[in-house]
């Protein structure tokens, strides 16, 4: 699938688009990730951190650089275990960005970006001091570009017990990463992959809330996350009526059905149709 239309930032610059499906994969399991590769998935994540038994992290590292040795028509990130792993695949011509887990100052960017000079960086915020410094990871250096919450971590630094508990944390990276000018964020994993119903009720809350896409960890779930996060027909023809009356009468107005039409309502209106551009 396509990446969907970038968008301005609150300083009125083109945002970079966003993918709205990222599916991780084992890195000590080659053939799983290059099953990932033609699931559909936007981007590949290669896990070489909480997917990897500590035994098999040297194969997983080594496995994944002769995976990159070679380019794929579908974007690979590494969620890489320390920065050590970082000067084996910062060459590689597969690789197009890393995800770095467990940062929590913006020094931690700049310690990565200069292991890995002109690679996509991705940090993962995953206990409470990750969340308060989230703006200052997310313009830490311009290689980063997107931000991302760790929940499993989160939850359990944070003591959460209902999925509530970390309303707060997920407003606080989708303020964040706008103030930064980044994509918005993509939701963390629904771990049961069994469970698509609650899967699918998740997606909804994070489409609420202002997240754009998920992460994956099985291929199953990526149909589920794409049908929450594209829009209906119904939205899709609200949307083209809004963009049709803006053109023909400048300024506020109020269409037949009621709805009041501003710039801003124009504006999201625009974005609708071009996640709908994605099914064309």
């Amino acid at each position: 699938m396509s990446p969907t239309s970038g968008t301005g930032d609150a300083a009125g610059r083109s945002r970079p688009a966003a993918p709205l499906t990222w599916l991780y994969a084992p890195g000590d399991r080659p053939e799983v990730v290059r099953k990932a590769l033609v699931s559909g998935a936007d981007v590949v994540i290669v896990d070489l951190e909480d997917a990897v038994a500590p035994h098999r992290k040297a194969y997983a590292l080594d496995a994944t650089a002769d995976l990159l040795a070679d380019p794929h028509p579908v974007p690979i990130h590494v969620r890489v275990h320390t920065p050590r792993d970082i000067p084996t695949l910062a060459l590689l011509p597969g690789l197009h960005g890393l995800r770095v887990p467990k940062v929590t100052h913006a020094t931690d960017i700049l310690r990565i970006a200069e292991l890995a000079p002109g690679l996509p960086l991705y940090p993962l915020l995953e206990n409470a001091l990750a969340v308060e410094h989230a703006h200052a990871i997310a313009t830490a250096h311009p290689a980063v570009r997107g931000i991302a919450l760790g929940e499993a971590d989160l939850r359990a630094d944070l003591g959460v017990r209902e999925d509530s508990g970390l309303d707060w944390p997920r407003g606080r990276v989708v303020v964040a990463a706008r103030a930064a000018g980044l994509p918005p964020p993509a939701q963390s994993v629904h771990p049961d992959i069994a469970d698509l119903e609650a899967l699918a009720a998740g997606c909804a809350r994070g489409r609420a809330l202002g997240f754009f896409g998920r992460a994956a960890v099985h291929p199953r779930q990526l149909p589920v996350i794409e049908r929450a996060y594209l829009p209906t027909r119904e939205e899709i023809d609200a949307a083209r009526e809004v963009v049709e009356a803006a053109g023909t009468e400048p300024g506020a107005l109020a269409l037949p059905d009621g709805r009041f039409v501003d710039a801003a309502v124009v504006q999201g209106a625009h974005r609708v149709l071009a996640l709908a551009a994605r099914t064309a």
